[in-house]
């Protein structure tokens, strides 16, 4: 008899020496029988996914997966990669496959082709998937030892499989699985059938290297989404379509903030109304500084060698730092302002009186990423961090923490973000330090949330190799995700860079250095921000807060002193006064998504008052100067973001 426990506690008992998880799911229910994709065995570290084919021998836990699941849904994404490698072998036999993983939010396949896949092919065998998908053909595993599973590649001339198979021990067996006429290596789990496969599009093809390295053949990669419902493969897909229109590459150049050039890679050259907009930025977040106990510091760029060694960021970085050499001596462009704030902290004796002792600095960095990781201003090699970090004792660290998130809620409220996730990424295997100091570290962070009010997820595994550390991830307006804060603590650097205190009692003591961000890195950022707000900047931001139009040649002067008064009261005014029809001015500057556009003829000039359109068409009417300069100022004051979405 085998005893089987359901994920509610309940057990089912099966008479025979073995039964799938198939059987086991037709024993709870038809609909679940129905629904199910697979099985997870046992729980925790030991659990793993298995077909729903797999034969139960033994008394074991078990989860039916379905769908639903993140494991159901991963599994979705799996076969239907394996589907689209069967749909390129009906359609193009010559075809190598290769491999085809499962990647956020849907699946590629790399494959060697004679020629380039077009986008008319890339319809072709979406077609043809949906035709194979309809016959409902069994997914069907079976096991082959190493040798024979070589040799079985090779006769059906797939020599990339073959090559794969070829690099595990000889001892080793390999699974294969097959649908209808297509049979590939992999470990699985997989789908019972094709006909579970329903919702899914390709999307994209691209080049990729055989394994990686740029001395072998390209391949072309075809990507592709699945979802487990009509429903949600729609929202996807609205979802990047939305994207697209938000993609702040492209609103950068529309709206002249920034470009990039290839004669420096993976930096940012900043337009005046690019960098008008970083200023805000910038100068938000020194008064946050100001505002809350910071001390603003500037560190230098270069930094020799053997500070890097001491941080261990020398073993273990150096590929990812730039360097140079004078006067036989080796330097590094920092990629973090972190050993530079010790220094400065160790300046002259600290007291605990003196703690905690709060640095800030808008630290530029620099590090040198893969020039196939690059993208736009998201992800560069040269940024600015607003960096900051609290030398503090033990008993400060959890009271700074429920500060830390409290200030941070607040800037991004003021930057129009609502929605924040939170998380505490716990010890890693590879780590320092006792268990007994990551229990306590651990709970200093997630007490400081709970005191701060926080709901908040664990993520296992993804603390530094030194401490834990609190992310937080902000929501945008269509629902990605981006992790941008963080508060993190650090006793490993004090240590070997050799900080120190006196303490109350007179002998000296090793502070804590915690690491904290909110924007992070200012230009990702920056991007965030346009992408956020599809590029209509709320008035505190927008680079141009207001534009101010004539009728005619006979309002210039009017429109100029306008311009001019509202400039004088701090607020970034321009004047459009070409000889074009005033419908053609105000069309053309809607789309430059100023927040504000003022339109004076002949009565406003009169009466000094103008005519007030907001972002989005919107018509406010016509009113004295003074009144819109006060509606403006409110709005600025507020950082109330009145028109987001417009």
């Amino acid at each position: 008899m085998i005893q089987i426990t359901l994920p509610d506690g309940s057990q089912r008992q099966f008479e025979q020496p073995g039964v799938t998880v198939g059987e086991v799911a037709a024993s709870i229910g038809a609909g679940l029988a129905k629904a199910a994709l697979g099985g997870k065995l046992g729980q925790g570290d030991a659990a793993r996914l298995v077909d729903t084919s797999y034969t139960i021998t033994t008394d074991t836990s078990l989860s039916i997966v379905t769908a639903k699941d993140v494991d159901g849904l991963d599994m979705l994404r799996h076969s239907t990669a394996h589907l689209m490698a069967y749909a390129v072998k009906e359609l193009f036999p010559d075809a190598q496959v290769t491999i085809g993983p499962v990647i956020e939010n849907g699946f590629y396949y790399d494959f060697s082709y004679k020629r380039p896949f077009t986008p008319e092919d890339l319809v072709a065998i979406e077609k043809k998937m949906g035709e194979l998908a309809a016959l409902d053909e069994p997914v069907v595993r079976r096991v082959l030892p190493r040798d024979e599973a070589v040799a079985y590649f090779k006769g059906i001339g797939e020599d990339y499989k073959a090559e794969i198979i070829a690099s595990i021990p000889v001892n080793e067996e390999v699974s294969l699985y097959r649908e209808g006429k297509f049979e590939d290596l992999c470990r699985g789990p997989h789908v019972p059938s094709t006909g579970k496969l329903k919702h899914f599009k390709l999307m994209k093809v691209a080049g990729a290297y055989w394994r990686g390295d740029h001395r072998n053949e390209m391949l072309q990669r075809i990507y592709g989404t699945a979802w487990a419902s009509k429903d949600e493969l729609q929202q996807y897909l609205h979802m990047l379509e939305e994207a697209e229109k938000r993609d702040h590459r492209k609103l950068g150049k529309e709206l002249d903030l920034f470009h990039i050039d290839e004669h420096s890679p993976g930096t940012v050259f900043w337009h005046p109304k690019g960098w008008t907009l970083w200023q805000e930025v910038e100068q938000y977040m020194r008064r946050v500084y100001r505002d809350n106990g910071y001390h603003e510091v500037k560190g230098p760029q270069l930094l020799d060698k053997t500070l890097w060694e001491k941080t261990g960021h020398w073993d273990k970085y150096r590929d990812n730092m730039f360097t140079t050499e004078s006067e036989k001596r080796d330097y590094a462009l920092k990629p973090m302002n972190c050993p530079g704030h010790i220094l400065i902290f160790k300046q002259g004796v600290k007291s605990y009186r003196d703690l905690p002792l709060r640095y800030g600095e808008f630290g530029a960095c620099h590090r040198n990423e893969p020039t196939g990781g690059l993208h736009g201003i998201m992800r560069v090699r040269a940024f600015t961090q607003d960096d900051g970090h609290i030398f503090c004792t033990e008993d400060q660290i959890k009271s700074e923490c429920v500060a830390f998130t409290t200030l941070l809620q607040k800037v991004y409220k003021d930057f129009g973000f609502d929605q924040i996730i939170y998380k505490v990424a716990t010890r890693p295997e590879k780590r320092i330090g006792t268990d007994e100091y990551w229990d306590k570290t651990e709970k200093m962070l997630m007490d400081s949330l709970r005191e701060s009010g926080c709901d908040f997820q664990i993520s296992e595994g993804d603390g530094a190799f030194y401490a834990p550390k609190i992310e937080y991830t902000l929501k945008d307006a269509i629902g990605r995700e981006w992790q941008v804060g963080t508060i993190q603590i650090d006793h490993n650097m004090p240590e070997r860079l050799d900080a120190e205190y006196v303490g109350e009692d007179g002998a000296r003591h090793r502070p804590v250095m915690l690491h904290r961000a909110i924007v992070g890195s200012m230009e990702r950022f920056i991007g965030i921000l346009i992408e956020e707000h599809a590029g209509a900047l709320p008035a505190w931001l927008a680079p141009e807060q207001v534009v101010v139009l004539n009728i005619t040649d006979a309002q210039a002067e009017y429109a100029q002193n306008v311009a001019q008064t509202l400039q004088n009261q701090g607020f970034r005014a321009i004047t459009d006064l070409a000889n074009d029809k005033i419908t053609y001015k105000i069309r053309s500057h809607a789309t430059r998504k100023l927040p504000y556009l003022l339109v004076v003829g002949d009565k406003e000039k009169d009466n000094g008052t103008v005519a007030v359109r907001a972002r989005g068409n919107q018509d406010l009417g016509v009113m004295p100067l003074q009144q819109f300069a006060e509606l403006l100022r409110k709005e600025v004051d507020t950082k109330s973001d009145v028109q987001k979405g417009a």
